[in-house]
């Protein structure tokens, strides 16, 4: 392309000059402009005074509100705190008397296991054939003539009748007296 060829590049209008103020006008003008400054100086503090006071003020309420949250927030937790501690020592006394009350439970099982093991060795002292007698008299007065009278494995006598049966065991025999003692018994392990 020639150089008559090329596109030109579109030229900026060119802004007319202000006309220069005369001298005296800018003089004339000296106080407006000082007033405008002054009132816009005046303005643009009370608006920094009353940022500044409504950014006091919004502080003021943000710690006071963060006081009261910070308040509510110790309060609720000494409320869970005792209410952890609570049920904890709610757990604690049922365990404790959980633990007592299997502690008794086996003192009775073995108080029993001995009463048992006492009255059974009575099957090897020259009172038992008498005994033996008194129990097969009582089971049959119970029962009937009639009834069937057996040893029992640990010594003593069960009797059977139609729709009837008694246990005369020495071991029932014993047991039935220790639970006759009841609370008297539990006196021998309660401090």
């Amino acid at each position: 392309m020639s150089a008559a060829t090329r596109p030109t590049k579109p030229t900026k209008p060119v802004k007319p000059a202000k006309p220069a103020l005369p001298v005296r006008a800018d003089a004339a003008l000296e106080p407006v402009r000082d007033r405008l400054l002054r009132d816009a100086r005046a303005e643009a503090e009370a608006l920094l005074a009353a940022a500044d006071a409504d950014a006091a003020a919004a502080l003021r309420d943000a710690e006071v509100r963060a006081a009261k949250i910070l308040a509510e927030a110790r309060r609720q937790g000494a409320a869970d705190a005792e209410n952890v501690s609570a049920a904890a020592r709610v757990r604690a006394r049922r365990t404790a008397r959980a633990r007592e009350l299997a502690a008794r439970r086996e003192c009775w099982e073995e108080l029993g296991r001995q009463v048992v093991q006492g009255v059974e060795e009575l099957r090897g002292t020259d009172a038992y054939p008498r005994l033996r007698e008194r129990l097969t008299a009582y089971v049959r007065q119970a029962l009937g003539p009639d009834a069937v009278v057996t040893e029992a494995p640990g010594g003593g006598v069960t009797g059977e009748a139609p729709g009837r049966r008694i246990d005369c065991s020495l071991a029932a025999l014993a047991r039935r007296a220790l639970e006759r003692t009841g609370v008297e018994a539990e006196r021998l392990w309660t401090p």
